[in-house]
Order: C-alpha cells, then structure tokens, then sequence
C-alpha cells in the first residue's frame, strides 16, 4: 500500500513537472520545472529497486543536464518581452491534442491486449556491482570515446562562445 502511495504521489510530480516544462513562459522555470520531473524519474527507479539507473538519472540528468541548462538559460538571460507573442497557442494545442489522440489510443488498445508476464531475474540483476564490471569490462573502449567526444564539444562551445563575444566587443 506504501509503495503504491509512493508511486502516485511520484507520478503526479513526473506528470506536473513535465506539463509545467512545456507550459511555462519562462525558461528558468521550465528548466525547474524539468529537475522535478527527473527527479520523480529517479524516485520511479527507486521504487523499482533499480539503483544503478535512480543513480544515473540523479547524477547525470539533475546533476549534469539541468545545472547545465540553468547556467546557460542564466547566461543568455532571456526576458519575457522578447519573446515572440503567438496568439494561436491554444489553437495549435488543441489540434495537437486531436492528432496524438489516435497514437494514443492505439498505445492503450496495444497495452490492454498485450499480456504482461515478466520473467523472474536474479536478486542481483541491475546491482551496481554488475553494472560496473560489465561497464568497464566489455564497454570501456565505448565508455572513453563519447568521454572524450563531450570534452571536445564541451571545448568547442567554449571556443565558439569567445569568439562571438569577440566578434561583439569589435
């Protein structure tokens, strides 16, 4: 009953979170807005015993990608007054919203007609011990090559961003 409890209160987070990402007019709190939905996808795998993935969602989504997107959104500095004024919003969601309505009927006809038996795993499958000697045994080539493919981008934009502010001050 706890954890049914848990899972409810987890899912309307992930699910305000993620409707205040897409509706707010401001970055700052759509990017607030995106750390409370991860956050409540970590809990999710929490919940769900899956600790290697509740420590990878915390460390690189919340810690990484939101610190990240913050600093930028702080850094450009985006005022509401210079955002375009678009009239037709309300338009455009709800001719969305009839055009995902089939997709997602179909999703939910799909799920009631599929039968959901999962095969029993070990105690140990998805322990962190596991994980990392399958991820540095079999994927440590892999692992240092997109390491050093986010150092050169992380430079890159580092490069370019001087160079526009150069371009700037001239």
């Amino acid at each position: 009953m706890l954890e049914n409890s848990i899972f409810f209160i987890l899912a309307l987070f992930l699910v305000g979170g993620s409707i205040g990402m897409i509706s707010f007019r401001q970055s700052v709190f759509s990017a607030i807005s995106f750390l409370l939905a991860m956050i409540a996808m970590s809990g999710m795998f929490a919940l769900l015993h899956f600790s290697f993935l509740f420590l990878a969602q915390i460390l690189v989504s919340v810690g990484a990608v939101v610190v990240m997107s913050l600093l930028i959104i702080v850094s450009v500095n985006i005022k509401s007054e210079n955002l375009p004024n678009d009239k037709l919003t309300l338009k455009r969601f709800t001719l969305s919203a009839i055009l995902i309505s089939p997709i997602v009927a179909l999703l939910f006809y799909a799920i009631n007609k599929t039968d959901l038996m999962f095969k029993e795993v070990n105690e140990e499958f998805g322990s962190l011990k596991l994980m990392g000697v399958d991820l540095f045994s079999n994927w440590a080539l892999a692992f240092e090559i997109i390491s050093i493919l986010l150092l050169v981008a992380l430079v890159g934009g580092i490069v370019i961003s001087k160079r526009s502010s150069n371009y700037e001050s001239r």
